[in-house]
């Protein structure tokens, strides 16, 4: 394994590259490019461009990467859906949605543009 921590929610190495920087206080939902497959632990989430395949080691945490893009930010996707929602609990969350953004599992929603006219 080549020099990186692995995070103990979810099983990815860290890009030192990535672009997606994560702010739990915006809108966030899961790529279209991300297939999830359920599993007793959770999920494998396979990126279709990348063919990254990426551990997701909680059911809670697939519920969440789910339930994203049904509340106004990160941080209240985990209120409503981690139990319990202690403090504790929370910093892992977002540490596991963060590497998720990381691993392009999860994007930050971009505003619909419409044209009046």
């Amino acid at each position: 394994m080549p020099n990186g921590t692995v995070d103990p929610v979810i099983e990815t190495e860290p890009k030192a590259d990535s672009l997606t920087m994560f702010d739990s206080s915006t809108k966030w939902e899961r790529s279209a490019k991300i297939g999830l497959r359920p599993e007793p632990f959770g999920a494998l989430a396979y990126h279709f461009d990348t063919r990254r395949l990426v551990f997701l080691k909680s059911p809670t945490l697939v519920d969440l990467v789910d339930g994203l893009v049904d509340h106004e930010s990160a941080d209240a996707a985990i209120e409503a859906i981690v139990e319990p929602a202690d403090d504790r609990s929370r910093q892992a969350h977002v540490k596991a949605l963060a590497s998720l953004a990381e691993a392009g599992v999860i994007e930050p929603v971009t505003p619909a543009i419409s044209f009046v006219g």
